[in-house]
């Protein structure tokens, strides 16, 4: 653990760890949305220890008392650099020193249907290491999804990624996730990198793991966007674009392989 590259970060524990697995929602300024998720989630909660991975809010919507009161365990804001990626490398190395099993991952804007949460610790249980979360698959629900969000999915994201890791996914964008400490901790993989600051590490895992040969599925789940108004996202529509394409084709070309970004 002593050469992990993880971003300095400020740990508040609203109540003691009580489950073999947590999950990691990764949160900025997400208002209104992210209270409204908490209490869809009060029944895991009730079970499950509920990491906030806060990326610097200032909207007052990650205060200590109110999280608690919505059974949040642990408050974690990042102090370093870095966007979602180092979110999710500070949650991450939290929850491994909290010699926490498996880590499920839901994004914090109220999009998605908890209640699959149960199903994603299932099959951690059973042994899987990277648990991909899909709207387009059988018992999957997709709701009023952009289509220029559809059709990047559909037609170039899946795809690549897909070819890249010798394993069909087909909803590569989500983040309804879980990974077992396995493969968190195995060095072949080490996500605990700098070069993991945006959207990369959710690429490369997927990746990754199947390469491997670690255990991978996917696992049906539902996704709704607001009918009207604003899309909910942090990726802009031309710059957040161009990245999200650079940094697939990069995780595509393993660029992010232990050593090679040292090259």
């Amino acid at each position: 653990m002593m050469d992990w590259e993880v971003p300095t970060y400020e740990a508040t524990e609203l109540r003691p760890p009580r489950s073999r697995y947590c999950v990691v929602i990764p949160v900025i300024n997400e208002g209104k949305k992210i209270r409204a998720q908490l209490e869809r989630m009060r029944d895991v909660s009730a079970n499950t220890d509920v990491l906030i991975a806060d990326g610097g809010s200032t909207d007052g919507s990650v205060e200590p008392g109110l999280l608690r009161e919505l059974g949040v365990s642990t408050l974690l804001v990042k102090t370093g650099p870095g966007k979602l990626s180092a979110q999710m490398r500070m949650a991450f190395a939290h929850a491994m020193k909290k010699d926490y099993q498996g880590i499920v991952t839901i994004d914090g804007n109220n999009k998605d249907d908890p209640s699959a949460i149960p199903a994603f610790i299932a099959a951690l249980e059973e042994g899987y290491d990277h648990v991909q979360g899909s709207r387009f698959i059988p018992g999957g629900h997709a709701e009023n999804t952009p289509m220029a969000r559809w059709l990047g999915i559909r037609l170039v994201h899946a795809p690549l990624i897909s070819l890249a890791s010798g394993v069909r996914y087909t909803d590569t964008t989500n983040g309804f996730r879980a990974y077992s400490r396995r493969l968190l901790m195995d060095p072949r993989v080490a996500p605990f990198r700098d070069v993991f600051s945006a959207y990369e590490l959710h690429y490369y895992l997927a990746i990754r793991a199947a390469k491997l040969d670690f255990r991978v599925k996917e696992l049906p789940v539902t996704r709704v966007y607001p009918a009207s108004g604003p899309v909910p996202t942090k990726i802009s529509s031309v710059r957040g674009n161009l990245l999200v394409l650079r940094t697939l084709f990069a995780a595509c070309m393993s660029q992010f392989d232990p050593g090679v970004e040292k090259r």
